[in-house]
């Protein structure tokens, strides 16, 4: 005969009657040993399939079966492993913002149309037809927009504050703006994507109950908007020069954002908490600032200063000061190189002192100017992205037609270093170069410049993507720095 105790343990009779009651209890420590052994192997809890989901310890909806068929509460494995899913994902449901490394999943079109207005923005950001494709896709946010340069001012630009918006490695290819080229870092609006858990991608986790806006995230907008109003608002139409105006993320920065003081420290501390920049990068940017503006100061320390920085800057495996001037004079005509380079294209960018021959006391070669933002990518090798004709103007939103190509490199970033006012600046924006601060590189590693040289890099099987992380600085006629 089988027996069985209150707890649901089985045991024999022939163990009472042979071995005695001491016996028995050995007995069933033994099957409860096992049973917890089958349990830890198995990795999940003993209950049934259809045991009745958990609830807390005083609802009697929280009986469930167990593998004995018997009405109980809760097992401990069960109410462990959603304890460990809850602070699984505590982290994520403590901050109000996402950082960089979490991951999204871009919302459905339908979802994200209803967060838009009659214009096809939220909080002044348009959500451009360039974006739809990247809906139901899933990303790592690269940066937290939580400043962004304002190219539509005057010089010296200024960054300005953004709320709810991270960057992810997604790019805008112009197709609904004329063809623009200038490839754009996207922002998007927290309602505009999901955070997916990372150890679990299947699960989302829901940040905080209230959008940007103080709405819930993803609900109607007062006004709904359709595709067609997201597609018909990117452009206007000029009635006296007949040129279209476009409207897009970058035009909208003013509109998007709010006052940013470069003194603001709160800044930097949130560079650093959203995992934008490392200390190191900081406290460089912040020591470079405070030599630059003394050595600007008008005290009589900026020739000092400065020859100390080319003088010594090896030391620290630095360049020459990333603002040097030129050595051609104000006025003076610059030089020209054509490489007729190709996407694809292996390149070298030569050094510093080669290439500020070939700008003048502006910094400018035939209306390009050579900011201090390229000066980290001297000397480095990069794969040619694309040459760039047409670009959007942030201020005027005019298309403008380059009189000479440009060529944007891959992997190469603005990274705000040695900008004045928008120092750590997220946007990341191509640098624009011109073919004769660039030299080929042949097949066996050597440079190979000049107009006629020929092209030694199989570049058939290329294909650029603007989802990569590269950005840029300059502009063509010196409306950027």
């Amino acid at each position: 005969m089988i027996y069985s105790d209150s707890r649901g343990r089985v045991w024999l009779a022939s163990q009472v009657a042979t071995r005695g009651a001491s016996t028995a209890r050995q007995s069933l420590r033994d099957q409860d040993e096992l049973a917890k052994v089958e349990r830890r192997r198995r990795g999940r809890c003993s209950e049934r399939k259809d045991a009745k989901p958990a609830a807390p310890p005083d609802d009697p909806r929280s009986a469930t079966v167990d593998f004995m068929g018997r009405t109980g509460r809760t097992c401990r494995c069960e109410v462990g492993t959603k304890r460990q899913e809850e602070n699984g994902n505590a982290d994520m449901k403590k901050r109000k913002e996402l950082i960089v490394g979490d991951w999204v999943e871009v919302r459905s079109k339908a979802e994200i149309l209803r967060t838009l207005d009659g214009n096809g923005q939220l909080d002044g950001m348009p959500f451009m037809p360039e974006m739809f494709q990247y809906c139901g896709k899933r990303f790592q946010v690269h940066k937290r927009a939580h400043k962004t340069c304002d190219y539509t001012s005057s010089y010296p630009y200024r960054t300005r504050r953004l709320d709810g918006t991270v960057h992810l490695e997604t790019r805008c290819d112009g197709e609904a703006h004329g063809g623009c080229q200038a490839g754009c870092l996207l922002y998007w609006k927290e309602a505009w994507v999901n955070p997916v858990n990372g150890d679990d991608p299947t699960k989302f986790v829901a940040l905080s109950a209230e959008g940007p806006s103080g709405g819930t995230a993803g609900a109607p907008s007062s006004t709904a908007c359709s595709e067609s109003a997201v597609w018909a608002h990117t452009k206007t139409s000029d009635p006296n020069s007949g040129e279209p105006t476009y409207v897009c993320q970058a035009t909208q920065v003013p509109y998007a954002t709010t006052p940013l003081a470069w003194w603001d420290v709160r800044q930097y501390f949130e560079d650093y908490l959203s995992g934008n920049v490392g200390l190191e990068r900081i406290f460089g940017g912040l020591i470079y600032s405070a030599f630059y503006h003394l050595s600007q100061a008008g005290i009589g320390l900026g020739p000092a200063m400065r020859w100390f920085y080319n003088r010594f800057h090896r030391l620290w495996g630095g360049t020459l000061f990333p603002r040097k001037p030129g050595l051609i004079p104000k006025g003076k005509p610059t030089p020209a190189g054509t490489l007729n380079l190709q996407p694809g294209e292996l390149v070298r960018v030569k050094s510093h002192e080669e290439i500020l021959k070939t700008v003048d006391s502006r910094n400018r070669n035939r209306g390009m100017h050579w900011d201090a933002e390229l000066v980290p990518y001297c000397g480095g090798t990069y794969r040619v992205l694309n040459s760039v004709t047409k670009i959007i103007d942030e201020k005027t939103g005019k298309m403008l037609e380059m009189k000479n190509p440009c060529i944007i490199l891959d992997s190469v970033v603005c990274q705000a270093r040695y900008s004045q006012c928008r120092m750590l600046c997220p946007k990341e924006m191509y640098p624009y170069w011109r073919e004769i601060w660039l030299e080929r590189v042949a097949a066996d590693g050597s440079g190979v410049s000049g107009k006629n040289a020929a092209r030694k890099h199989d570049v058939r099987n290329f294909k650029p993507a603007l989802t990569k992380n590269t950005a840029g600085a300059v502009r063509v006629g010196g409306t950027r720095t």
